[in-house]
């Protein structure tokens, strides 16, 4: 039996964040993870937007560590090389009614402490974003926007680097508490902590269940969304937010400029059973479209190149008419269990601030001690559609993988692709391939690229193509040739 002195559970942004935070120490960590790769659930599929804080009840924990983490997001980012832009947003209000929700939001957010929100005009809106319909907004300038996977892969990897121990395709079947002290049974082996880090996500009720009753529920909550092609960038420059809806904290059917130029749409708002359902509708499609057409009515639906859903963790159910809180606590009954429970949005933005607070709890029952040679900086390369041409050129020289394309649609090399693949957390599938490089995330989805990928692994991995993954170890891709 392995002994680590605390384990993580769950390899999403909240779990990476606080192992990245906690490899700042001289203490042993492992963390585990049930799928293939890190940022495999709700992390990738958020809209990457970095909130400000406005919307979340004064004095909640959402509220705090919102508008802390909005604080680190800058440096953090530089020190990862994750790409971070802070665009803006305007909450948008459609006619004299609205305006007086958006004065409740700006008090809202001047009771958070976001600083620098304004009420602006028609004219002053149509001139920064001529194709949003809109008589007033609340200018919120300390919104962003970011790239969810590569930070959380960031988070991870660095890590990694500092010497926390990743076990992907790991499935926690069992912990018993022995002495406070945790034995930890996986389908990778037997370990041993003395704290568990419950980030588990949608999951978190069943690890807090093989310790104890729970005092909470899961609730999954679907949304939706719609990617447009990049020829349609110019549509918006900031954030774009209608009034939200005053059930439930649902921010309402949003408009999102990524960092790699194409625009989000969605998303969409519906609870479900399964945790693991993450279906798109036609029904849910043509809902985002009508709604996004009233605020920016010259989209157009054959920009859609792709539809693809994201499932919240709510501890509310559905009749509960409040914003629920974040549950960030020690458990009373199994010291040392600490637990992370209905991390929903705005937690991307939080997840610094939330890595932080649980060093404080961990702290309180241990002595921690800094480790004297911590690598904070995760250097990465820049990708080859960044470079200039005299830089293309030197790097070809160097290395002639870097000169041939894979990913026509992104303009991503085969330097990038084996880079990719070689990544310290061992990820091997497509999934991995494209959010650490963006091969099959463009207009074809993978229609060309695809078939270059899967013969990279074969040359440059070794690895067999019945046994290549498009992203978790139930999905192969290949069970043999049709002809010999």
């Amino acid at each position: 039996m392995k002994n680590f002195h605390i384990a993580i559970i769950g390899g999403g942004v909240i779990g990476s964040a606080i192992a990245r935070e906690l490899s700042r120490y001289e203490l042993d960590i492992i963390l585990f993870e049930k799928e293939s790769d890190v940022a495999s659930s709700t992390s990738k599929a958020n809209s990457g937007v970095i909130h400000s804080g406005i919307n979340s009840p004064p004095k909640s924990l959402k509220a705090h560590f919102c508008v802390e983490g909005n604080k680190i997001f800058q440096s953090l980012a530089e020190e990862l090389s994750v790409p971070v832009k802070f665009t803006g947003k305007y909450i948008i209000a459609r006619n004299e009614e609205e305006i007086k929700d958006l004065i409740k939001l700006k008090k809202n957010g001047i009771e958070n402490n976001v600083k620098g929100l304004r009420l602006i005009e028609a004219e002053e809106i149509n001139s920064n974003e001529p194709n949003i319909s809109s008589k007033y907004a609340l200018f919120v300038p300390s919104a962003g926007i970011t790239l969810p996977y590569q930070l959380t892969i960031a988070l991870a990897e660095n890590s990694i680097i500092n010497g926390v121990k990743f076990l992907l395709e790991t499935k926690i079947i069992d912990i018993n508490n022995i002495n406070n002290k945790y034995n930890i049974k996986t389908n990778n082996g037997l370990f041993k902590s003395d704290f568990i880090i419950n980030a588990a996500g949608l999951n978190c009720r069943d690890i807090v269940q093989m310790l104890e009753e729970p005092d909470f529920k899961v609730y999954p909550c679907r949304g939706e969304y719609l990617v447009l092609d990049k020829n349609c960038n110019s549509l918006i420059k900031k954030l774009i937010y209608p009034i939200p809806q005053k059930k439930y904290g649902f921010l309402g059917i949003h408009i999102t400029p990524t960092i790699d130029g194409n625009i989000l749409l969605g998303p969409t708002f519906e609870y479900i059973n399964n945790i693991n359902d993450t279906k798109t509708t036609k029904e849910k499609m043509n809902l985002i479209l009508k709604e996004v057409k009233e605020i920016i009515p010259s989209v157009n639906e054959k920009a859609v190149i792709n539809a693809y859903s994201g499932i919240r963790c709510k501890i509310s159910p559905p009749e509960y008419d409040r914003i629920s809180d974040f549950r960030v606590e020690n458990s009373k009954i199994n010291p040392g269990l600490i637990n992370l429970l209905g991390i929903e949005s705005p937690g991307l933005s939080a997840a610094p601030a939330i890595a932080k607070e649980v060093v404080k709890i961990i702290s309180k029952n241990i002595e921690l001690s800094k480790k004297t040679k911590f690598i904070s900086k995760y250097e990465k390369y820049k990708k080859f559609s960044d470079m200039t041409n005299v830089k293309k050129s030197k790097i070809i020289k160097r290395d002639t993988n870097w000169g041939r394309i894979i990913c026509r649609c992104e303009n991503v090399t085969e330097a990038e692709v084996i880079n990719a693949l070689s990544n310290p957390l061992g990820a091997k599938t497509l999934s991995s391939v494209k959010y650490r490089c963006r091969a099959g995330m463009g207009r074809c989805q993978g229609g060309f690229c695809t078939q270059h990928i899967i013969r990279i692994m074969e040359e440059k991995f070794n690895l067999d193509r019945t046994k290549i993954k498009l992203k978790s170890q139930k999905s192969n891709l290949f069970i043999g040739k049709i002809r010999e």
